[in-house]
């Protein structure tokens, strides 16, 4: 069951989250959960608290109109929730990523500890909720938990219908998304100037940390929840890793058994970092995955030694 809090403002959301990014190392309450318990954090603008891996559907989960190929995202799907997973993220740029996920709810069941995640991505700033009812008959859902604008298309507009959406009951959060380092200046100026931002989705990760410099400071002043898209780099990262590196013999000390704990560990470490959406279509693999939300989390002065031993391969 979705653990919830009692709704924070903005401005304490602010002050909590603005003294874990200079002090990591004071450790969080997140950073030292039991290891048989989900290491949860909360959004900012309410202090509802969620699982800090969650599952992105890009490519792994568009495999066309098929539906004997979906079998295995099913077994996929079972096993995040199984692992107590939360956030499902998706977009109708992912092909048949949606009718996926639907087709598995309908096998499945909705789970009670899904967050769901869409995007918006047309470029006709009026048909917001056109795209948004294809979308929630896909899911085989009324309601969202989080709705964000794919790569600020049409951002003005579409920001506008999810405001109205959100009033009306429909979507619980607004966000908005960019990826593979593309337009953060633009993220930035609407994380300043847009005041009710719930969410914001870029890409980070322990190769590619570009987002540090802007864009996880203002949304801990902003008060904003951070996801972390391609936290493998597209998957080159951990492929790599897996096949030609050693882990260290002190990723012990951050309870890591393995690459993909390593480096999503590292990104959920950052405090600004609300959950990171690694996307497979590999049941070990979500189980791996999953193995990054549980024991504790690195302080700063592990976290720099991870960075350090990764660049160093």
């Amino acid at each position: 069951m979705r653990i919830r809090q009692q709704p924070i403002t903005r401005r304490t959301a602010l002050r909590v989250m603005g003294a874990g990014v200079t002090g990591i190392a004071l450790a969080p309450q997140w950073a030292r959960a039991d290891a048989s318990e989900a290491i949860l954090k909360p959004i900012p603008p309410t202090g509802e608290t969620i699982p800090v891996i969650g599952l992105g559907t890009w490519r792994t989960f568009n495999v066309g109109d098929d539906e004997r190929a979906y079998a295995p995202l099913v077994d996929v799907l079972q096993a995040f929730f199984d692992a107590g997973g939360g956030m499902i993220d998706s977009s109708p740029m992912y092909g048949s990523a949606q009718a996926v996920l639907g087709y598995g709810f309908e096998r499945m069941g909705y789970p009670e500890t899904l967050f769901s995640a869409d995007k918006i991505w047309t470029r006709d700033g009026g048909a917001t909720r056109e795209q948004f009812t294809e979308i929630a008959e896909l899911w085989g859902l009324e309601t969202f938990d989080l709705v964000q604008v794919h790569n600020l298309v049409a951002w003005e507009h579409h920001l506008d219908t999810l405001r109205e959406l959100k009033a009306e009951g429909k979507v619980r959060y607004i966000g908005l998304t960019t990826s593979h380092g593309r337009r953060h200046g633009d993220l930035q100026w609407i994380m300043e100037n847009e005041d009710d931002i719930d969410f914001v989705q870029c890409t980070y990760n322990i190769t590619y940390p570009v987002a540090e410099e802007l864009l996880l400071p203002v949304a801990v002043d902003n008060g904003i929840a951070v996801i972390a898209n391609r936290p493998y780099d597209g998957g080159r990262l951990v492929r790599r890793l897996k096949r030609d590196e050693p882990l260290p013999e002190w990723a012990e000390e951050v309870d890591c058994r393995n690459w993909p704990e390593f480096l999503l560990k590292w990104i959920v470490s950052h405090p600004a970092v609300t959950c990171a959406i690694p996307a497979t279509t590999n049941v070990e693999h979500v189980r791996e995955n999953m193995g990054a939300g549980r024991g504790i989390l690195p302080d700063a002065d592990q976290r720099r030694r991870m960075a350090d031993y990764v660049r160093s391969l």
